[in-house]
């Protein structure tokens, strides 16, 4: 057993340990969601009793899988969209309802100066650690600024989500030490401990434009979208969608800084550097955290 798979298995939760079932449920959903599958179509799919996966799934998402279904597929945007809702100004919501959003896990932020970036991490270390959470593996990189780094893998995609991370700060000298790690993961996949008085402070290492567009997306409430153009027009760009995409695509702190809230043109789930089942996965588990979401 190496050092890595040793911490995998002292960090793993039950919720965390659930999210395999959940993926490939998210996957049929995501891909049969026209045909409205119901929970024995899912629960069969699984290889799990329709109790059992009803339970299973509540648990980790706070929804049902017909609750999920509703929350997250492309059809129910679009029906959004269809009567009228404004997409300029939150672009739709995804069957959530109440003022809950991630932005309120109080984020105090800091960006690297150009100069600092464009060492591309000389002088600066970085510490991480792999966690096993809601949506699968976690790499949680951090600063002695705060943290610095978060990107997701399944099983035996460890390595090259640390290779992905790690290529952009290549002068920068990396620690493994779950130590340093373990409260970050703690405070920001537990909405129990998003508190006010305690901020999780984040640093933003990339160059200007990145850093405008990734503090555009903190703006976003939770079960809210906004659209690539959107995000161009609120940073005074309105002509600059593609580079936003390309600046959304390069954010290195996902779920945190929430690039799963960028959405294409009218509403589509465009692709997701982690995965689109995994953005999948983050709307629907947020639409889940609200007060008065229907289960």
């Amino acid at each position: 057993m190496n050092a890595q798979t040793a911490i995998l298995q002292r960090d793993v939760t039950p919720e965390g340990g659930d999210y395999e079932i959940v993926r490939k449920v998210i996957e049929k959903i995501s891909l049969d969601y026209r045909d409205q599958p119901s929970l024995d179509d899912l629960a069969a799919a699984v290889g799990e009793t329709p109790t059992a996966l009803q339970k299973l799934f509540t648990r980790w998402a706070g929804l049902s899988p017909k609750a999920f279904l509703q929350a997250v597929t492309l059809d129910h945007a679009r029906r959004l969209l269809d009567q009228g809702m404004p997409l300029l100004d939150a672009a739709f919501e995804v069957g959530m309802s109440g003022p809950g959003r991630l932005h309120d896990l109080f984020v105090t932020h800091e960006a690297m100066s150009p100069g600092d970036y464009k060492t591309r991490g000389a002088g600066l270390t970085v510490r991480y650690g792999f966690h096993v959470t809601q949506f699968g593996i976690a790499l949680v990189m951090v600063t002695d600024r705060g943290l610095a780094g978060l990107a997701f893998a399944d099983p035996g995609g460890e390595r090259a989500a640390l290779d992905d991370m790690t290529g952009r700060w290549p002068n920068a000298a990396y620690v493994e030490d779950i130590a340093a790690t373990a409260p970050y993961a703690g405070r920001i996949f537990d909405p129990a401990r998003w508190r006010s008085d305690q901020p999780l402070r984040v640093v933003l290492i990339g160059t200007d434009f990145q850093v405008r567009v990734w503090e555009a997306l903190l703006k976003i409430p939770m079960g809210r979208a906004c659209t690539y153009s959107a995000i161009a027009s609120g940073i005074g760009m309105p002509k600059a969608s593609r580079a936003v995409g390309a600046a959304i695509g390069a954010n290195p702190i996902s779920f945190v800084v929430p690039c799963h809230r960028a959405v294409g043109k009218a509403g589509a789930l465009t692709g997701y550097h982690w995965g689109i089942t995994r953005k999948r996965a983050m709307l629907g588990w947020e639409a889940g955290q609200a007060p008065g979401s229907t289960r």
